[in-house]
């Protein structure tokens, strides 16, 4: 037994050994050196000679390892290597001893190297803060009782000049018995094999195994018992008895209320919380993150899952600012909002407390005298109530069935509810942000848009003043008649163009092959009224470019707009169209007040900047986006109270070009 228990400790020690740079490898080297041992010394019955000199080297090295890893556990920096050969010097000549029969001399050694264990173990506990003490008792219990083992045998031997053999013939089962605190130690992940942890799962099997075997070992002895004493009945009340303690140990494993109450007595005695942390948050983050249904009713089955609840409802916050019913997992939602003002909500929201309803029913005033609302408090199928804080406000609130199983609600589970709660809520709260977000993108290019269209209308307002203004004057003269009525048309096409603009089933812009002549003897001639007048000269024609025909006219018009406004009426203001290898050249030059270098390259081209009082810093943004979202670029030079010149490079297009 003894052998059998140590190599499974050492296999899972030393593979824990093989991952990391801790203690696990000593610690699984020493589990190895006693399993070694324990399996010579099963062939007790052999009395030759390099049977007993195999068997006192083992143990000579068991007892080496074992005090190697206490040394090293307590620490001592520079004297633990003194120690360490001391302890390797005593073991080496306990073998000598045996090898040579001095019987006396090597129970002598063997007791000093006992003794020296013991109070290694007390000094490695006393040398563990109190807090850490929980995680390498057991450890000093289990091998404590292996040397506290070993003194006892070799004190008697000592005293009484040989050794005991049923003394001897019980180390086994002493040493098979230290092997349950020791797995417990590893269990509890202490500091000697960091990241070696057994889960619950699997100590419940074990338990249950080790249980099942000492239960049957009893009843066995029992049955033996019955045996001796019953005489001619002896064989009959034997076998009634251990086909009883089968049927009732069949009974109790397959009892899930068994199951359950070993589940909680192995997490409350051999675990210090209830819940494998771990496992539970990689479980919440991974029902949150995943999309196999809303996140509304994720989060009620993340928090439900804790408390094995089968049912849940979850209250949020709305616009409105009451509490709704938004999500449901197996339950009916009630009709009903619940006020943000109401006592419920109030009592959460400062808290934060879980609501047990049954605990309510018997003693209200274990929650201040809280008065719940009619929906709430006339429901059985309530459970908990787990408040979603955010922060240190209230989101909202899940409000969860009874569960599965009895489960007794202590602060450990109300803690880890509260904290889901909390996981939950962000998650909530994130999602209400990014689609707040989606929905403040739709309204910013809405009014970027209508920024835009805003732009255009001051522009065409500016041409119809203009106009108007001229009208004085010359309306009795027919030209300025049909220049009239022209522009007029023009402006009433682009005002059902901005029209069309502002619908939501409005077609993107597609660019066109776009022959420039034409574009610019139509601009130049709505802008005839203006003054100065601005003058038109092509070197180069036939030039195409690929472009939005309105959106490039909108371009160029406000070019020649601003440069008409920045130019006196008696300066000049120039359209120049030329071509530059595979690129069309616009050149709109003016003598007007121009610009700072300074203006240009730090505010020129960004939105909301204009030089002018009533200007919306739009258009020149506009023109520099466009220009290059078409593969161009809008260049700019100026010198100030001598004018400005704006260049439109626009790459011409392909096929146009070949043709």
């Amino acid at each position: 037994m003894a052998a059998l228990a140590y190599f499974l400790l050492a296999a899972l020690l030393l593979r824990a050994g093989r991952y990391q740079r801790g203690r696990a490898g000593l610690f699984g080297a020493a589990c190895l050196a006693t399993a070694v041992w324990a399996a010579v010394a099963t062939g007790g019955a052999l009395r030759w000679t390099a049977w007993l000199a195999a068997l006192d080297g083992l143990e000579a090295l068991r007892t080496a390892v074992w005090l190697a890893l206490l040394l090293m556990l307590a620490g001592g920096g520079g004297r633990r290597w003194a120690w360490l050969l001391t302890v390797c010097g005593l073991a080496l000549a306990g073998w000598v001893a045996a090898a040579s029969q001095h019987v006396l001399a090597l129970v002598a050694i063997r007791l000093g190297l006992a003794v020296m264990g013991m109070l290694l173990v007390e000094h490695l506990y006393r040398g563990t803060p109190p807090d850490g003490r929980w995680g390498i008792k057991f450890a000093c219990l289990g091998m404590g009782a292996l040397f506290a083992y070993d003194f006892y045998l070799y004190s008697e031997a000592l005293l009484f000049r040989r050794i005991n053999e049923e003394i001897w013939a019980a180390r086994g089962a002493v040493n098979a018995l230290s092997v349950p605190l020791l797995a417990l130690a590893v269990a509890r992940n202490p500091v000697w094999a960091e990241g070696l942890l057994l889960s619950r799962q699997m100590m419940f099997r074990s338990v249950a195994l080790l249980g099942s075997a000492l239960y049957l070992l009893a009843m066995a002895g029992s049955a033996w018992y019955l045996r001796y004493i019953g005489g001619e009945w002896g064989t009959l009340m034997q076998l009634a008895c251990l086909f009883g303690a089968g049927l009732l140990l069949s009974g109790v494993l397959f009892s899930g209320t068994a199951r359950s109450q070993l589940k909680v007595f192995i997490s409350k005695h051999f675990y210090q919380g209830r819940y494998d942390y771990r496992q539970e948050w990689q479980r919440i983050t991974h029902a949150m993150a995943e999309d196999s249904a809303p996140l509304a009713q994720r989060a009620i089955q993340a928090v439900a899952e804790l408390v094995e609840s089968p049912a849940g409802l979850l209250w949020l916050r709305r616009d409105d600012g009451d509490f709704h019913a938004v999500a449901r997992w197996n339950m009916p939602p009630p009709s009903v909002a619940e006020a943000a003002d109401s006592a419920l909500c109030g009592f959460l929201a400062a808290r934060g407390w879980v609501i047990e309803m049954p605990e309510w029913r018997a003693d209200p005033g274990r929650y201040g005298g809280l008065a719940l609302p009619r929906w709430l408090a006339g429901d059985d199928g309530v459970w908990l109530v787990v408040p979603l804080m955010l922060e240190r406000s209230l989101l909202g609130f899940i409000c969860l069935a009874p569960p599965r199983t009895r489960l007794l609600l202590n602060w450990e589970v109300r803690d880890v509810l509260k904290i889901a709660g909390r996981q939950a809520a962000s998650y909530l709260a994130h999602q209400a942000s990014a689609d707040s977000l989606a929905v403040a993108r739709q309204f910013e290019s809405f009014n970027r848009m209508s920024t835009f269209v805003v732009h255009d209308l001051k522009n065409l307002v500016s041409q119809l003043s203009l106009l108007l203004v001229n009208a004085e004057r010359h309306k009795s003269n027919p030209a300025f008649q049909e220049d009239m009525l022209e522009t007029l048309a023009h402006s009433l096409a682009k005002m059902k163009t901005l029209l069309l603009k502002l619908r939501r089933d409005e077609q993107p812009e597609r660019a066109e092959p776009l022959p420039l002549v034409p574009l610019l003897e139509q601009l130049v001639r709505d802008c005839a009224q203006l003054e100065p007048r601005p003058v038109l000269e092509l070197c180069a024609a036939e030039l195409v470019v690929l472009a939005n025909r309105q959106r490039l006219e909108r371009v160029i018009g406000h070019l020649i707009q601003n440069a008409v406004e920045a130019t006196p009426r008696s300066g000049h203001v120039a359209l120049r169209l030329s071509r530059s290898g595979a690129a069309a050249v616009i050149e709109l030059s003016d003598t007007g007040h121009g610009m700072s270098e300074q203006f240009i390259r730090e505010r020129l081209f960004q939105p909301f900047v204009s030089t002018k009082s009533a200007g919306m810093g739009i258009g020149v943004f506009e023109s520099h986006e466009y220009a290059r979202e078409i593969g161009g670029r809008l260049e700019v030079s100026s010198v100030q109270s001598r004018g400005t010149t704006f260049r439109l490079v626009l790459p011409l297009h392909a096929d146009a070009a070949a043709a």
